[in-house]
């Protein structure tokens, strides 16, 4: 058994004996010991073990352990506020121990207060959740109420960035990052009262790519649950849309920022995005391939006009069909270099034209109903003004599909 697997199992086995037996008995202190032994094993071969549970994944590191793809403690941590976990070089007995207390706590609802239950030493245990965003911050006005969502989404930019730097430099897709992304957008557009939609506005046109990745991935699952899809379809074509137009790292930048029309050549090398990016995302995890057909298929029209040509007429993805039409909302309403940007309403009723020919007619009018319907739910910022917490109105909470 490889080091990381041993050392969660030994992790989970001394997480339910502490839920069984009370401080100081011989039980808890041996299964204590067995798992910090196993994470000092761990340690000899790495110093800083990092892990993240998304999902039904375990990651170790950039790894994906697949021998714990059906783990069940994995949704058991998340749910408890453990989403990723990482031991410092000399973390001690004593802080390992305080560390299982705190998570046995949370999974047995010992401690529901958690901003009251905080610890001040220092501890060489880090966890938490993964980009947490959206907690309601405070309510004004009894007659109107305002909830001021503190949400920032500077660490998903950062992070998008990143990763394209990532492909770029390294050729990889860094999947769990993308995953976190999306959660953390989820959580941005809950809050904890509050149903809004956080969009970026473009400031700088060479920001276009990671303010329209972000858009859309908001955009595409915000949709998605209008539509009525399960939460893990809601995530995973939130993660389609956050890497629709990967391929564009491929781009040559002086074709992808240029001001003016293209030529007949460059716009087939800027085409050729859809091709580039379905490639990256299934060289980099085969289990991706509904974000890959997205990536390949977004450009599709239902009639089959569009990119990349294709030798017969077939049916695109719906996911693809939910990200279509997210992708050209986002692109119509942002100002280019080539043309202002156009009115919500001037867009929404260009879609509604196309419906039936470029964009499949019931997504097309379920999106066309959630725009007109969230006009005071949508919450803009840029890029430079990301991290400051904004006060939108107080809109009723949608409901969160189940799994």
């Amino acid at each position: 058994m490889a080091d990381p697997v041993r050392f969660l199992t030994s992790f989970a086995q001394s997480l339910a004996t502490m839920a069984l037996y009370g401080e100081g008995h011989p039980a808890r202190q041996r299964a204590v010991d067995r798992s910090f032994e196993s994470l000092r094993e761990l340690q000899a071969h790495d110093a800083r073990p990092r892990f993240s549970f998304i999902g039904d994944e375990v990651v170790y590191g950039e790894l994906s352990l697949r021998e714990l793809g059906d783990w069940e403690w994995t949704p058991r941590l998340a749910d408890a506020g453990v989403q990723r976990l990482e031991f410092e070089p000399d973390v001690s007995r004593e802080e390992y121990e305080d560390f299982l207390d705190q998570v046995v706590a949370r999974l047995t609802m010992a401690a529901i207060d958690t901003s009251e239950a905080r610890v001040t030493r220092r501890s060489g245990v880090k966890f938490g959740v993964l980009g947490v965003k959206g907690e309601e911050q405070a309510r004004a006005g009894a007659g109107n109420p305002a909830a001021t969502i503190g949400y920032a989404l500077g660490e998903e930019i950062e992070t998008v960035r990143w990763m394209h730097r990532e492909v770029e430099e390294r050729g990889g897709l860094p999947l769990v990052e993308a995953e976190a992304v999306v959660r953390s957008l989820s959580v941005a557009m809950h809050g904890d009262s509050a149903f809004v939609l956080p969009l970026l506005q473009l400031k700088e046109f060479d920001e276009y790519t990671t303010t329209h990745s972000l858009n859309v991935s908001v955009l595409t699952m915000a949709l998605a649950e209008q539509l009525g899809l399960r939460a893990r379809d809601v995530r995973s074509f939130g993660v389609a849309g956050l890497l629709h137009d990967l391929g564009k790292v491929r781009i040559p930048k002086e074709i992808l920022n240029k001001p003016g029309k293209l030529s007949d050549d460059e716009r087939a090398v800027m085409q050729s995005h859809t091709v580039e990016g379905a490639r990256i995302i299934l060289t980099s995890d085969r289990e991706l391939d509904l974000a890959a057909a997205v990536a390949y298929e977004h450009h599709i029209m239902l009639n089959g006009g569009g990119y990349p040509r294709c030798h017969y007429h077939r049916e695109c993805h719906h996911a693809s069909h939910l990200v279509h039409v997210c992708d050209v909302f986002d692109a119509l309403r942002t100002n280019r270099p080539y043309r202002e940007a156009w009115e919500t309403e001037r867009v929404l009723t260009y879609i509604e034209e196309k419906a039936g020919t470029e964009f499949e007619p019931t997504t097309a009018a379920a999106f066309v109903t959630m725009m007109r319907s969230a006009e005071r739910r949508v919450q803009h910022s840029t890029i430079a003004d990301a991290a400051r917490p904004t006060t939108v109105p107080a809109a009723s909470p949608a409901p969160v599909p189940a799994d």
